[in-house]
């Protein structure tokens, strides 16, 4: 027998009568639930290269995307991310919080986006790329020596 946050069984609400006084059914306060397999169509990967989206890739709606009627296709989720892109350059992460989905669905969302022409992606300098610290240190020092 199960029993919820309030105290009370299952047994004493599955009778189909009204629930127990105190009981409360938190799914019906949260609204629609939709599963992110369903909003990716069931893909873990975003599209069919597998390109890869760093959590501090910028991402930036294309100066020439496809018409409205192009957009109109697409899902609610890849819409809202739209939206965010034209407001401000976001990076993956922030569309992430911005967009209340987790990480790996805007990924995918945003492959799909990429594909389609709709955004575009810089990615993030590698470390390796760029200068070394103390290179930075001497120049600093020379300029304060200025």
């Amino acid at each position: 027998m199960t029993m919820d946050s309030t105290g009370d069984t299952a047994a004493d609400t599955a009778g189909g009568g009204p629930p127990a006084p105190g009981s409360q059914w938190y799914d019906a306060d949260a609204g629609p639930l939709v599963r992110p397999y369903a909003m990716t169509g069931g893909r873990t990967k975003p599209g069919p290269s597998n390109v890869r989206f760093d959590l501090i890739a910028l991402v930036v709606v294309d100066d020439d995307p496809p018409g409205p009627a192009e957009e109109a296709v697409l899902g609610p989720e890849h819409r809202a991310l739209l939206a965010l892109c034209r407001a401000e350059t976001q990076s993956v992460a922030e569309l992430a919080a911005d967009a209340d989905l987790p990480v790996g669905v805007v990924r995918v969302l945003l492959g799909d986006l990429l594909e389609s022409g709709f955004v575009r992606v810089s990615r993030p300098v590698p470390p390796a790329q760029l200068p070394d610290e103390r290179i930075l240190r001497e120049v600093i020092d020379g300029l304060r020596a200025l």
